[in-house]
């Protein structure tokens, strides 16, 4: 398949890592020619210094015969007119990021007028994901998603207090039986997908991830999921007014929460207070802790910290945590960070670019991925159809040399579930379901690679 990106930001490029896994050819296009000619050092791409809004510049890189355009530049205003250029000079399907709240408001208008086919905004999808999480953990059958014959269900393994204190792989002994796989295992916010860690000792207050027959696991989650935290999310502190601060407060006040926004830009909180009708905006520093106690911190069921600043989100999460409030996130650009603040117990650590990333890579690859959600920020539950010519067609999953951050679940062969084990050979038509840490989405493309055809 034949990709044009323009612009070489976080999220352009993010998309190429994932997209270099499988059968593309990728063009970058960016005005800056130092960072082009840096990346064409290091990036199997072809790298076009340039104005992706100049009709000559498209035409001259043959742009009617690529697939795929994706505009990921830093302005709006700017994707728009690529993404619409691009479109009316014969691009079969445009991508555009699109971030401004007031924007997203005419979202249909937009793709309609402009020719615009799938808008991303990485702001939007995050506070989507942290309002799922606390929605989906307030209510009676929190944590289980779905992907045809197959469900996924998360539970804290105190509800099962015989699992503790067993490896994994005792545990996964005990539960297959049962008709269910054990897949994944989140320690302290961190989610640790299986299968290649098999000596780990779950631990009280861990969760675990199975997975199993649909009609089996629907029928099992309410006496796995714990009723008396069942209760609707009440009170909710988010430090940071920006974008992503914005469309979480507005998605939660839609649902009857009661929120706080501390921002320290004056200008900004007062943007928020005329566009946000029931939420409570603070003008201040979400750092001083007086300010924290004096709106009662400790008494907020969670905290979201979305800050511009990786540092200071890491530090409030913790101030946070440590105040004991249930449940803490972060927004978290660097990857090195995210592994950090998991791993000291904060509750979920989201980064917008590698979700937004995944979103439209999963739409690039179209009807091959018939569904796919995530999980907990970190990971993907992916659901798909093996098609003809895919180079895991025969193969048994023991050979397939997986990386440990992704797991083939389960495997739908017609309306059979089929909880693979190390001899279990994939064929053509098979519904497979993958669990994949977000950082290891160029080797899920890997996996999904068809061969090479010498005549079409």
């Amino acid at each position: 398949m034949k990709i044009a990106i323009a612009g070489a930001g976080k999220l352009g490029l993010r998309i190429i890592e994932i997209l270099m896994g499988g059968d593309h050819s990728i063009t970058l296009i960016d005005k800056d020619e130092a960072l082009i000619n840096r990346l064409s050092a290091t990036m199997d791409v072809t790298t076009v210094a340039g104005n992706a809004k100049e009709i000559s510049l498209l035409e001259e890189i043959g742009i009617r015969d690529f697939d795929y355009f994706i505009t990921t530049t830093d302005r709006d205003e700017k994707n728009i007119v690529i993404g619409t250029t691009a479109k009316k000079l014969g691009v079969p399907k445009v991508i555009a990021r699109i971030r401004d709240p007031e924007y997203m408001k005419q979202y249909e208008f937009l793709k309609e007028t402009f020719g615009i086919d799938h808008i991303v905004n990485p702001d939007r999808s995050v506070a989507q994901e942290i309002t799922k999480y606390l929605l989906e953990k307030y209510s009676i059958f929190g944590g289980l998603l779905h992907a045809g014959r197959v469900s996924l269900l998360e539970f804290n393994v105190n509800r099962k207090p015989e699992l503790v204190g067993m490896s994994l792989s005792e545990a996964r002994e005990i539960l297959r039986p049962l008709g269910m796989s054990l897949s994944a295992i989140s320690k302290n916010g961190k989610l640790i997908v299986l299968m290649a860690s098999d000596d780990c000792v779950i631990e009280q207050d861990d969760s675990l991830y199975v997975v199993g027959d649909r009609d089996l696991i629907d029928g099992t989650a309410a006496s796995l999921v714990d009723k008396e935290k069942s209760k609707d999310i009440q009170r909710v502190m988010i430090a940071g007014g920006g974008k992503s601060g914005f469309y979480l407060a507005h998605l939660l006040e839609e649902f009857g929460a009661s929120v706080k926004i501390i921002e320290i830009d004056k200008l900004r909180c007062q943007y928020l207070s005329t566009h946000l009708k029931n939420v409570l905006v603070l003008n201040g520093d979400a750092t001083d802790t007086e300010l924290l106690n004096s709106e009662n911190l400790q008494e907020m069921d969670a905290f979201v910290s979305l800050t511009g600043f990786d540092e200071e989100n890491l530090l409030l999460a913790l101030l946070a945590k440590r105040e004991g409030i249930e449940d803490v996130i972060a927004k978290i650009s660097r990857e090195s960070f995210g592994e950090l603040i998991t791993g000291m117990g904060v509750d979920m650590a989201l980064n917008p670019v590698d979700i937004e990333a995944a979103h439209i890579v999963r739409r690039i690859k179209g009807a091959t991925i018939l569904s796919s959600q995530i999980l907990q920020g970190q990971a993907e539950f992916v659901y798909l159809t093996i098609d003809h010519g895919m180079t895991v067609i025969g193969k048994q999953i023991g050979n397939l040399k997986l990386p440990p951050g992704l797991t083939i679940v389960a495997l739908q062969r017609g309306t059979k579930v089929i909880l693979p084990e190390k001899e279990t050979t994939i064929e053509e038509g098979d519904r497979m379901t993958i669990l994949s840490l977000l950082s290891d989405s160029f080797d899920l493309e890997k996996l999904l690679k068809v061969k090479h055809r010498l005549f079409a």
